[in-house]
């Protein structure tokens, strides 16, 4: 089975927010993967159906003699499924542990330096028709992602130009298969913030209502180390060192892809005014207009993003 997910987008990538490809549904038993903070028990309650069942008397064997009763040892003790992850817990997550889909990451305490915030914990809709579904089906994983991100724009508050531009994302993660089969139905929601590409920034300060509060942009805004339209241009994090930021997006219109050349001739026209009203001096502006690329607009992101140079 394929665990591995496509990259967090840095919107010049993949999409506007965290996409998890739907697994495989696997008919093997892969090896187990712990979730949230703890462990679960990997032992499976109907593995061995030769393992004899204790009585108290024994049973008669082919010469009409009693058997020895089986030993306690060899009992067959239901698995506990893993505990539910905790709401509003910290995880010191690395790049690779936030794409991945289930994870063994021990919580930290939230005083300590992190990279995640659980901010949802939801029970799994495994249950259609009648019919018990894999926790990596196609319909619990669009579930899922469908949900995380929802309750992400209200996690986060704010308006949607700014949830767009800020560096805040969610992950979420499933139980393993072998967690599931022991009982496990829960997914969790994380928020992480995008230092750069493949980086995750720490999160400092109170993160629930961040993006509806005075001075958000400095600690999560979207900022750029040079003119988005150059080959060198990086996406970072506004509390890492840049020389733009982005400070409107402009919506495009239509279902169809209109092509980037497009795109920028109507978009940069439309970043004037946002680019006069941020300016030093309103009559010395500069700006600079990032359309979508096609896969951004195939995956939903139907806006671009007015940029002006911070020095």
């Amino acid at each position: 089975m394929d665990g591995r997910q496509p990259a967090l987008d840095l919107l010049g990538e993949d999409g506007p927010v965290m996409r998890r490809t739907p697994l495989v549904v696997a008919l093997v038993v892969v090896a187990a993967l712990t979730a949230g903070c703890t462990s679960g028990d990997s032992s499976d309650p109907g593995a061995d159906a030769s393992t004899p069942i204790p009585s108290a008397s024994g049973s008669p064997s082919a010469d009409g003699s009693a058997s020895p009763s089986a030993s306690p040892s060899s009992t067959v003790v239901p698995a506990t499924p893993a505990p539910r992850p905790a709401r509003r817990a910290c995880y010191r997550l690395g790049y690779a542990d936030a794409v991945a889909p289930t994870t063994e990451v021990a919580a930290v305490d939230c005083a300590r330096r992190h990279t995640s915030l659980t901010f949802r914990v939801g029970t799994v809709d495994a249950v259609v028709d009648g019919h018990l579904l894999a926790v990596d089906s196609r319909h619990v994983q669009d579930d899922i992602a469908a949900q995380c991100p929802a309750a992400l724009d209200t996690f986060l508050g704010g308006t949607e130009d700014d949830r767009r531009l800020s560096m805040l994302r969610t992950v979420w993660f499933s139980p393993s298969i072998e967690q599931s089969d022991e009982g496990g139905n829960w997914f969790r929601c994380d928020v992480i913030a995008l230092a750069g590409n493949e980086k995750l920034a720490p999160l400092t300060g109170r993160v629930a209502g961040a993006l509806g509060r005075d001075g958000w942009q400095d600690r999560f805004g979207m900022c750029g180390t040079t003119d988005p339209q150059d080959a060198d241009f990086e996406r970072v994090i506004c509390a890492r060192r840049h020389a733009w930021r982005a400070i409107a997006t402009i919506d495009a219109k239509g279902r169809d892809y209109p092509g980037a050349a497009s795109l920028r001739g109507s978009g940069k026209a439309a970043c004037e005014d946002p680019a006069r009203a941020v300016a030093p001096d309103p009559l010395t502006v500069t700006w600079s207009y990032e359309p979508p690329t096609r896969a951004q607009w195939r995956s939903g992101q139907h806006y671009g993003i007015c940029w002006v140079p911070t020095t």
